[in-house]
């Protein structure tokens, strides 16, 4: 089978698709609807079920859900996909894998997380998970991807130039997203399908993940209160204060702990964790974690702000061009084995992204739109990882690096600091 659609174009997370299908018996591919799953899934599949065919008024889905063990044959490695509308076929492929004692039998395809308890086992040993986001610049081809993440941790970057970026061009790519679908799209047309995926998102999505009715406007406000604190460490508290302060209708904390849950089981919400170097330490440090969607053009869309309304308000722009840049250095730093988080001590000193290597090694990377910012960025990681030496020595970042928007021009300052335009940027 492999099938691959015309115009597909490669994954990142396809090598840790392969590496699972080479070490356990099923691998899950999870992951926001219309970030690629299927067709990433497609590459090494020889046979599929699809629990959202419509074939015969959707049999397959009706015969799942009395028999699970219908959804098992086929040529292996088998694609089953939207699994989740019947939680019970998790454990049915665990069983099998189980009794044949083979690798990459199956892949599973998921667009929201199941309730766990309503799963017999936890598939350890036997089922590995991959998380699939939204396409990266480099995976869209909207970025050279020459300045490597993992080279400027081992201090190698060359210089050179890349076409510069205008604040149009920047406010476009946040707009249209990372969705394959949406790449040869106009923006009238991008927003009108990212619209619609909000609305979806609220007014069915959200219904039937565990079959419980919420309020779609409470949904909607949750929505907007979430993209007007994206990039930033609001809590809970906060957005609950800020959709009173917006609407008449009040929502109580744990109204929205509901909604907030739901949006991360749809894989919607993409939070960046707080870091802290001091393993060990008792030295203090924040513990929020920043907001973030899984693609900024969610936020853009819960705001109707266009290429636009965004060029003309840079400050918000400001924080969904942060957020471009923490999805791709997320996405390049899990590629390489790295993780993801944000750093700010007690006196508020803070890092916009942190990338933690394989082996503890971190890098502090400050996120810019304008070229005219740097000086002040650079100095500031300069200042974070001396006072950060100063306390605890060994503990300070390896590496210090500037993401630019409009900037053209990859190098080395002459402090160490690493400046990258994010359209040249790549695992």
């Amino acid at each position: 089978m492999t099938l691959e659609p015309e115009g597909y174009l490669p994954r990142l997370v396809e090598q840790d698709v392969a590496i699972a299908l080479r070490t356990v018996g099923a691998v899950s591919i999870e992951g926001p609807k219309s970030c690629g799953k299927t067709w990433c899934a497609r590459k090494f599949s020889n046979s599929e079920f699809s629990l959202v065919d419509p074939k015969d008024d959707f049999a397959n889905f009706e015969l799942a859900s009395m028999d699970p063990s219908i959804t098992l044959g086929g040529e292996r490695p088998h694609l089953i996909d939207e699994w989740q509308d019947v939680p019970k076929i998790w454990d049915a492929v665990r069983y099998s894998v189980d009794l044949e004692g083979k690798k990459g039998s199956y892949i599973l395809c998921g667009s929201s997380s199941v309730d766990k308890s309503q799963l017999k086992h936890s598939g350890a040993g036997r089922m590995m998970s991959v998380r699939m986001r939204p396409m990266s610049l480099l995976e869209s081809e909207d970025s050279t991807g020459r300045a490597s993440l993992r080279g400027i941790f081992d201090g190698i970057l060359e210089t050179s130039r890349v076409e510069a970026s205008s604040i149009q061009d920047l406010a476009w790519l946040i707009v249209r997203g990372g969705w394959p679908g949406s790449l040869s799209l106009d923006e009238v047309s991008a927003r009108a399908i990212l619209r619609d995926y909000l609305d979806k998102a609220c007014s069915v999505d959200a219904q039937k993940i565990d079959g419980r009715k919420r309020n779609i406007g409470g949904l909607m406000r949750t929505l907007r209160s979430l993209a007007r604190n994206e990039s930033t460490m609001a809590s809970k508290s906060k957005i609950s204060a800020d959709i009173k302060e917006f609407e008449f209708e009040s929502v109580d904390d744990e109204t929205v702990s509901d909604y907030m849950d739901v949006f991360g089981r749809l894989y919607l919400r993409d939070d960046q964790p707080a870091f802290n170097p001091h393993r060990r330490s008792s030295s203090r440090v924040g513990k929020s974690p920043k907001r973030h969607f899984v693609d900024p053009s969610l936020a853009a869309s819960a705001m109707n702000m266009g290429t636009k309304e965004l060029s003309s308000d840079l400050r918000t722009m400001g924080f969904l061009f942060e957020s471009l840049c923490v999805r791709d250095l997320r996405i390049y730093a899990e590629h390489i084995g790295g993780s993801i988080g944000h750093y700010r001590d007690h006196s508020g000193k803070e890092v916009d992204a942190v990338v933690e290597m394989p082996g503890g090694t971190w890098g502090a990377f400050e996120i810019k739109l304008g070229q005219n910012a740097v000086e002040e960025a650079a100095n500031n990681l300069v200042k974070i990882r001396d006072s950060i030496r100063a306390k605890e020595p060994g503990t300070e970042p390896s590496v210090l690096c500037v993401i630019t928007g409009t900037g053209g021009t990859t190098h080395r300052r002459d402090d160490g600091v690493f400046v990258v335009p994010i359209t040249a940027l790549g695992p």
